[in-house]
Formats: structure tokens, sequence, C-alpha cells
């Protein structure tokens, strides 16, 4: 049985992360691994609709995603550290397949972590699939979770 040293489990704090995160944290506890929590922010879009959106509003946008983001974050970190698992929480910024994987690649992660919708048909062909992106990418083994 392989014992993992750093397992990075991808966040976006949905229900599909949820379980996901359970499974991260049950196999660091497991193998006394280093858990990696990353949250990839995405910018907000300046215009919405047909509308322009003011810098002061963009910044006011971005400032409460922080905000928010920051938040759950420390709330999954006080989870973790309460099952007993040594763990450290990222915030990034960017398109979150390649935020992931460069972390991943950065941190030297022995394995991902990572929650799926299980989206199939249109729904997975228009919103695509952050999972299938990191598997494809990613520089070591990926455990997807579907949610439950």
């Amino acid at each position: 049985m392989k014992l993992y040293r750093r397992i990075l489990h991808p966040t976006d704090f949905s229900k599909a992360s949820r379980a996901a995160f359970d499974r991260a944290v049950a196999l660091a506890k497991q193998d006394r691994a280093e858990l990696l929590l990353v949250h990839v922010m995405v910018p907000p879009a300046p215009f919405v609709g047909n509308g322009y959106v003011s810098p002061k509003t963009y910044e006011d946008l971005e400032a409460a995603a922080l905000q928010s983001a920051e938040s759950q974050m420390k709330a999954a970190l006080a989870k973790a550290k309460k099952a007993g698992v040594r763990v450290t929480g990222i915030l990034a910024e960017g398109v979150p397949f390649d935020q992931i994987v460069r972390t991943a690649k950065r941190k030297r992660a022995d394995l991902i972590v990572i929650g799926t919708h299980g989206r199939t048909g249109f729904s997975r062909f228009f919103l695509g699939s952050v999972a299938e992106r990191v598997i494809q990418l990613a520089p070591c083994p990926v455990l997807t979770v579907r949610s439950r």
C-alpha cells in the first residue's frame, strides 16, 4: 500500500468537493500526509449582460469573493485540523484546472483528490470538466470522488 506525503485537494466548496474533502482527509490521516487545500478564484467578469460594471463595483465583487473564499477556507482548515491532519490552505486566482496542476507541480503533490459533479451529455460538453482537465495534465495520480 502506497504512502502519500502530500495530498492536494482542490475545492470549490461545493457538495461535490465535500465528498472529496472527506476522502482526502481520511487518506491524509491514514498516511500521516500533509493535506494541501487549494481554492481557485475566478476573477469576476467585468461586464454583466450588455451593461458596464464600474471599476468600484468590480473591486467590491472581487473583495466579496475573496472574503467568502477566505471564510470557507478557514472553516475547511479547522475541520481538517480537528480530524488530526496537518493542513495548509492555498488561495489562487485564474483558470481552475491550470492553477490546480501548477500547484500540484510546485508543491510536489503525490496525489490529487478532486470532486466531480458527474455531469454528462450537453451540460458536460458546455460546462467542461475541471476534473477531466486535471486528470489529463496532472504530474501525479488523481483520485476522483463523485458527489453523494
